[in-house]
């Protein structure tokens, strides 16, 4: 399955503490971005919100007590069963395709030289689909979609909904979001 046949919601709810989490649970998304746990919670919160039918993609630069190696991936991929997994590191992303996982790359855009250096990082390891952070910048959106094979889920600084549809419309897949509020956007 490819990650645009999976977005129901073009909003994903990003989970950044456990309280957020009861909330994803019953929000309107059906994608969701783990960012909070560790090797004692991570399994019981992917499987609550598998069992409340989202797609989980856990944060691995965020599970406190793993660490960036084959070996932790296998263990996810293996025992806790997310959907796949987002990351910053371009080898975690290829050792997650070995698992056939579902990738995600997440790269900062701080200027023209991160933008740059994330295009070849991202190219490098073929993920299924690139997060960008901070998300408000259509022009990039724009950019990145025509310059990348993959699709663009934007996140970071989001805060209105004038700014979701801005991003929609330069070609972003989703808007990635830590605010419950936004979970329940209908779109």
């Amino acid at each position: 399955m490819r990650i645009e046949d999976m977005v129901e919601s073009q909003i994903i709810a990003s989970v950044k503490s456990e309280a957020d989490l009861e909330m994803a649970l019953k929000s309107n998304v059906n994608i969701v971005f783990l960012l909070t746990g560790n090797l004692l919670s991570a399994e019981r919160y992917i499987l609550q919100l598998k069992e409340a039918g989202k797609h989980v993609f856990l944060h691995l630069d965020f599970i406190e007590g793993l660490s960036n190696s084959r070996s932790a991936v296998n263990f996810i991929a293996e025992a806790w069963k997310p959907t796949g997994i987002i990351t910053t590191k371009a080898n975690m992303v290829k050792f997650a395709k070995e698992m056939n996982l579902m990738t995600i790359q997440r790269i900062f855009l701080l200027d023209r030289s991160a933008l740059y250096k994330g295009i070849e990082m991202v190219k490098s390891c073929s993920p299924d689909a690139v997060e960008i952070m901070p998300g408000i910048m259509p022009k990039i959106v724009d950019q990145l979609t025509s310059e990348l094979p993959y699709p663009i889920i934007v996140g970071g600084l989001i805060s209105e909904l004038q700014e979701v549809h801005d991003a929609l419309r330069a070609g972003a897949l989703a808007v990635s979001s830590g605010n419950p509020n936004m979970w329940h956007f209908d779109l």
